[in-house]
């Protein structure tokens, strides 16, 4: 009788904990369907945004501003300002993507570089990084854009002393 007894309320307390826990399962796994989603963390920044936002930051904590500029530029400021002639290769439709309106895809950042001095006076320290544009066969180490970052700094006294040495304060950091 004790073991028939015994069997009854084991098999009471067992049927009572699957009910508990399959409670708790259900209560733990339910979704509400009016909360608001919750965004999931996935991707992340890509290198070179990494790399531009790192040399960016060596260079700021060297006293240069980080200037940028139009990817789509005119003659004037990709060519003619620089000193490059209408004969030059670099002009040919074989290097440079030009627009039907007159305008082109920058092939180098430097027109930043005339931008800037156009409407600041030295002592100059600039860097001026951006994407740019050249019309080549793409191939494993060819492609018709890419990154480029340049400097600019123009004050008195300034030498290819200085030059080297924040070049080499930029490889150190």
């Amino acid at each position: 009788e004790l073991k028939k007894f015994l069997k009854i309320k084991f098999d009471q307390k067992e049927r009572f904990l699957k009910e508990k826990l399959q409670k708790e399962v259900e209560e733990k796994e339910w979704i509400d369907v009016t909360a608001p989603g919750k965004k999931p963390k996935v991707g992340h920044i890509h290198p070179l945004t990494l790399a531009k936002r790192k040399i960016e930051e060596i260079f700021q904590g060297m006293g240069f501003s980080v200037v940028e500029g139009p990817e789509i530029e005119t003659e004037r400021y990709n060519f003619d300002a620089l000193n490059i002639p209408k004969d030059h290769p670099a002009r040919d439709l074989w290097d440079t993507f030009y627009r039907k309106n007159g305008l082109l895809l920058r092939t180098h950042t430097s027109p930043m570089q005339i931008r800037y001095m156009e409407k600041n006076q030295p002592p100059l320290r600039i860097i001026v990084p951006g994407r740019i544009f050249r019309h080549e066969a793409t191939d494993a180490s060819h492609e018709s854009n890419f990154y480029q970052i340049e400097g600019l700094m123009v004050e008195k006294e300034v030498s290819v002393a200085n030059f080297k040495a924040i070049i080499q304060e930029f490889f150190q950091k």
